[in-house]
C-alpha cells in the first residue's frame, strides 16, 4: 500500500491523547491566527480534506488539522460517535496543543462537528466556516456513502462520483489517497459510529436548526449547489437563523466543494478571514 499522502505545506506529528495516538498536520507558525480544519467522513482524511490549502494558508496563518478517531492516521482511539462527542475530542486535542481563539473549519460530518465545537466550547471558537455542512436538515441522505467506503480500488470512480460532480477537478494525489483510506484496515468505521448516532429510525438525531441561532460567531457557509448528498437548504435556512452568518453558494459544484471548487473557496475563505468581524 502507498505512504500517506503529505499535503504541500504540511508537517506531520502524532499527539499522545485518549490513550493513544493522534495525527495532526500543521503548517504556518504558531505565532498567527490558528485555523483548524475538520475533515468530513466516508474514506476521508484530513490529508484529502485539505490537500490544497495548506501551502496558500500557511502563508498567513498556523494551520491545524487532526484526523479524527477511526480516520487517517490517528490509531489506539475507538471512533467516538456522534458530532457532540466528536466536538468534546476536538476541543480536547485544542487543549492539549494550546490553541484558543481559533477559526474552525470542518466539511460535512466535520461541518457538523464544528458547529457543535461553537455550541458546546464557544470560548475556543472565534469564527466558523462550514463547507456543506451536516447536522442541519431533519432526513440526511448521507447513509448512502458507508457503502461506498467498502468498495476497492476498481470501483473508486463511483466513490467518487457520489462527492464530486466533476472528478476530473480532484488531484491525482487525493484520488490515490482516497483509494488508500477506502482500503485501510477498519476502514469507515468511525463514519459508521457517525451515521449511527445520528441516524433516527424516522429523523436526524442531530439536527441543529433549532440551535444554531445561540451561535454568535461570524460564519462563512461554503456549499456546491449540486451536492447531492447534504442539501444546500439546510445550509440557506442556518444563515437566516444565526445573527452573523453568510453563504456561498456554488453552481456546478457537488458535495466536497473546497477541493472542486478550490480557487471559489480559497477567494470566499481569504475575505471572510481578512473581515474585521473574523
Amino acid at each position: 500500500m502507498t505512504a500517506p499522502l503529505l499535503p504541500p505545506g504540511a508537517r506531520v506529528g502524532h499527539v499522545p491523547l485518549c490513550g493513544g495516538s493522534v495525527r495532526v498536520l500543521r503548517g504556518g507558525s504558531p505565532e498567527r491566527p490558528t485555523l483548524l480544519l475538520v475533515h468530513g467522513g466516508g474514506s476521508d482524511n484530513a490529508a484529502i480534506s485539505w490537500y490544497r490549502l495548506f501551502a496558500p494558508l500557511s502563508r498567513e496563518y498556523r494551520v491545524v488539522a487532526p484526523d479524527l478517531p477511526g480516520f487517517g492516521g490517528t490509531t489506539g482511539i475507538d471512533p467516538v460517535g456522534g458530532p457532540e462527542r466528536q466536538a468534546d475530542f476536538v476541543a480536547a486535542l485544542a487543549s492539549e496543543l494550546g490553541l484558543a481563539d481559533v477559526v474552525a473549519v470542518g466539511v460535512s460530518m466535520g461541518g457538523d462537528t464544528v458547529l457543535n465545537l461553537a455550541l458546546r466550547h464557544p470560548r475556543l471558537v472565534r469564527g466558523l466556516v462550514l463547507i456543506a455542512p451536516g447536522g442541519l436538515v431533519p432526513a440526511l441522505p448521507d447513509r448512502i456513502l458507508l457503502p461506498a467506503t467498502r468498495l476497492a480500488n476498481r470501483f473508486v470512480g463511483t466513490a467518487l462520483r457520489m462527492v464530486v460532480r466533476d472528478v476530473s477537478a480532484l488531484p491525482d494525489e487525493v484520488v490515490s489517497e482516497f483509494r488508500r483510506e477506502a482500503l485501510r484496515a477498519e476502514a469507515g468505521l468511525g463514519y459508521l459510529r457517525y451515521n449511527q448516532a445520528t441516524i433516527g429510525p424516522r429523523a436526524m438525531r442531530n439536527n441543529l436548526l433549532p440551535l444554531v441561532e445561540r451561535i454568535t460567531a461570524p460564519a462563512l457557509f461554503f456549499h456546491g449547489r449540486n451536492d447531492p448528498l447534504v442539501p444546500p437548504e439546510g445550509s440557506r435556512e442556518a444563515v437566516r437563523r444565526m445573527p452573523d452568518a453568510r453563504l456561498a453558494l456554488v453552481p456546478d459544484c457537488g458535495h466536497w466543494a473546497q477541493l472542486e471548487a478550490h480557487d471559489r473557496f480559497l477567494e470566499e475563505l481569504t475575505d471572510f478571514l481578512s473581515g474585521p468581524e473574523a
